[in-house]
């Protein structure tokens, strides 16, 4: 039996992924740290590693320590295959991929698919269309670059390297630019395993136009663009996701300028073998900016939604790939899908989710905070307390339906 090797399990895509390898007949051996598994992993997850697989634990915090164990224990073990479940470890999975001689991306260049102030550069070298980017390190040295770059008001300001929207900004004056620049700066170690951050803060040119997100397979340096789908982001200052639909309808001309920018991003970034997300701006004039780039599945249940709408099923391609094998990337479905979260109107204790409904289009909703559980102010992803997943035909039934789902919801919170 092929073995994979599966590094952090705690995202929302370790499920697809264990369900995939299960359904390819492939053994997982999931790595983690004890506390982690023991404090973060749903019983579901458990309960899949258990059924087909095993677990073994390691400090991720020491990337050598943790690559020299990986390396001997894919040794020992034959493993086939290397994937990540937490996008903060696709550097390490390309670094392992490389010393096992497994399909794996370029790891010289594996560190710009998850730092933003690297990614920024090497779109820039290799002529990605993205937005205007200055990476400082200071607030004085924010407003002096800003400055150079000729970047007016409004700005976007994020960490260098964080995810779920955590810490992005967008910003109309020195004021404010001061408080986000503070706001990306004040969490340097991503928990739960401590791992460092780059300390430098993002600030780039405001982007109008429509969000989109897209995913590419690369398949021993062929890079297959999937189609886009919708993204939906709150306004304000802060921009959070809370939801998505499959697929974008959008003409061809779009489809194929968004498609040929996430080609060239993954290139640039050095995706060889494997899935990335890419979000992009679709301007009024047909033009696109590529915002950013994760070497890794879609969260968000993406996942579901391309399964459901597309029959196309992005986790076992993900293990395909990494495992050497020829992924199918035909659709077998014509319908949309869409997923929406839930989020409370400020922080506090919850109280009740109500008014979802079970009828037309709703496929299935969920919470995932339960009632007496504390709940953030929104502003980023870690606010959401539930979703929905919606099914329909067409991607306006999708919007359409998943509208009236939000305007009959409450949230309560005490």
């Amino acid at each position: 039996m092929p073995k994979l090797l599966l590094l952090e399990a705690m995202g929302n895509t370790a499920e697809y992924v264990l369900d995939a390898a299960r359904d390819l007949k492939v053994e997982v051996i999931v790595v983690t740290h004890e506390d982690v598994h023991e404090d973060w992993y749903s019983p579901a997850v458990k309960r899949k590693i258990e059924e087909n697989g095993k677990l073994v634990f390691t400090d991720f915090s020491d990337s050598e320590g943790a690559l020299r164990q990986l390396t001997e224990l894919a040794r020992a073990e034959d493993v086939g295959g290397v994937v990540a479940c937490w996008e903060f470890l696709t550097p390490l999975v390309a670094r392992l991929t490389a010393d096992l001689g497994l399909p794996g991306n370029d790891p010289s260049r594996a560190i710009s698919c998850r730092n933003k102030r690297i990614m920024a550069r090497a779109f820039a070298e290799h002529g990605v269309p993205a937005p205007t980017t200055v990476t400082p390190r200071t607030l004085e040295e924010a407003y002096d670059l800003v400055e150079a770059a000729g970047l007016s008001y409004p700005v976007v300001v994020k960490p260098a390297e964080q995810s779920g929207s955590w810490g992005v900004s967008v910003v109309h004056s020195d004021e404010e630019l001061a408080t986000a620049f503070a706001a990306a700066q004040s969490h340097l170690f991503q928990m739960p395993h401590g791992i460092p951050l780059d300390p430098h803060v993002i600030v780039q040119e405001y982007i109008g136009g429509t969000e989109f997100s897209i995913e590419t397979v690369a398949v021993r340096g062929v890079v297959t663009p999937l189609f886009p789908y919708d993204k939906f982001t709150t306004g304000g200052a802060r921009r959070a996701e809370f939801g998505h639909t499959v697929p974008a309808e959008l003409d061809d001309a779009s489809v194929d300028t968004l498609q040929r920018a996430a080609v060239s991003a993954a290139q640039a970034l050095g995706v060889t073998d494997g899935i990335a997300h890419i979000e992009l701006k679709l301007l009024a004039d047909g033009t696109t900016r590529v915002i950013e780039l994760g070497a890794r599945l879609p969260g968000d249940h993406i996942v579901a939604l391309m399964r459901q709408a597309r029959g196309i099923d992005e986790a076992r391609i993900y293990v395909q790939v990494a495992l050497g094998l020829e992924p199918s990337l035909t659709a077998t479905a014509n319908t949309a899908a869409g997923i929406r979260f839930l989020t409370p109107s400020r922080g506090g204790v919850l109280r009740s989710v109500s008014g979802i409904g079970n009828a037309g289009a709703v496929a299935l909703s969920r919470l995932t905070v339960q009632p007496g559980g504390s709940v953030r102010a929104p502003g980023d992803n870690d606010a959401r307390v539930g979703y929905v997943i919606l099914h329909a035909d067409t991607a306006a039934e999708v919007n359409a339906a998943a509208a009236e789902v939000l305007a009959d919801v409450t949230v309560e919170v005490a």
